[in-house]
């Protein structure tokens, strides 16, 4: 087995059990030290013993290359294979087989960790017909947000992709700020050119319920927009803390979202499951379309789609009303109303 392959499918199962972050940085590492050494070399140093000299390679990715190299599938990676037949989720089982593909995703050109085109071939290998590579935009700095050269850049890397793909498609896309005066913190012209716009407020969140009203309304009024994202901002979770909701007018916003065919995003990350039941609900009420997001920032965090599903099927929504669970034609076609 290719030691790389190894050690990169050991992150992607880490990554979905959501293991501590040292943990699958700890492999990410070490395959990257492989990759840079000439392959003539690799043997030899296991051969010494002087594997674990290689900066960021320690005993256990060490292990794991030696029996990879052995031709056989390391112990530690077959015991995560077995443990990964588990479903994350409890239920959502008929919702989570109708889903085809996923609208916002992370690389680490901006605050994702792994290349776009390990998001791509993880994506491919849990069955995915199409992802949407939606990166920050240029306001939110700690996030690395693409200027308007950088996601010029990222289009060609898209194209690039795609050329070479065969049943799949990587959508062109951004998760854009809605700004506080409403407006989306990018250029028209460049979100023009793109496939998919994930509008989402991540700053200010403790504003007054007129404002923050006020300010999702902007964003979901731009023509660009095709997805309001993670809408009460609210943690729930995990290492980063938790967060209340930010307060809104849902019934105003939800109905402002069916008008103008933007779908509302059940973000699936564990953290956030955002929004929460009783604003599913309303915007279920409201007409709304929806999409079964993961929000991942790592290969592994793709199959969080399973929890957005389980909430998702639990609470009704029905599979027609959610964009994600739609053949990539139909799909393109609703998305192409807004250009």
């Amino acid at each position: 087995m290719d030691p790389i392959e190894a050690l990169d499918e050991i992150s992607f199962w880490l990554e979905r059990s959501q293991a501590p972050s040292f943990k699958v940085q700890a492999f990410r590492k070490a395959a990257d030290a492989v990759r840079r050494l000439p392959p003539e070399e690799l043997p030899a140093l296991i051969r010494t013993g002087r594997i674990t000299s290689i900066k960021g390679i320690g005993n256990r990715s060490a292990e794991v290359i030696t029996q990879a190299l052995e031709d056989r599938v390391p112990d530690y990676l077959a015991d995560l294979r077995e443990r990964g037949t588990e479903a994350l989720a409890s239920g959502g089982d008929t919702l989570r087989a109708a889903l085809r593909g996923d609208l916002h995703s992370h690389s680490n050109w901006s605050d994702g960790g792994s290349p776009i085109e390990s998001m791509v071939a993880a994506a491919r290998t849990l069955g995915r017909e199409y992802l949407a590579l939606t990166d920050h935009s240029p306001n939110l700095t700690i996030a690395n947000g693409l200027s308007v050269e950088r996601l010029e850049e990222q289009l060609g890397v898209v194209e690039g992709i795609n050329a070479s793909q065969d049943g799949f498609r990587l959508l062109k896309g951004i998760e854009v700020d809605i700004l506080e005066d409403g407006t989306l913190d990018q250029t028209p012209h460049m979100l023009g050119r793109l496939d998919v716009v994930v509008a989402s407020v991540h700053s200010k969140l403790r504003a007054d319920k007129k404002t923050m009203t006020a300010r999702m309304l902007g964003g979901i009024s731009d023509p660009h927009t095709n997805v309001l994202g993670h809408c009460t901002g609210r943690l729930v979770q995990g290492s980063r803390g938790t967060r209340p909701e930010s307060e809104f007018d849902a019934a105003k916003v939800f109905k402002e979202c069916a008008e103008w065919g933007v779908a509302v995003e059940i973000n699936s990350r564990p953290e956030r499951q955002d929004p929460p039941d009783n604003l599913i609900k309303l915007a279920l009420d409201s007409g709304c379309l929806f999409s079964i997001d993961s929000d991942a920032h790592a290969p592994g965090q793709l199959d969080f789609l399973q929890y957005g599903a389980e909430r998702a099927e639990v609470l009704g929504v029905p599979k027609e009303r959610i964009v994600t669970t739609w053949p990539l034609e139909q799909l393109t076609e609703w998305l192409s109303l807004k250009k």
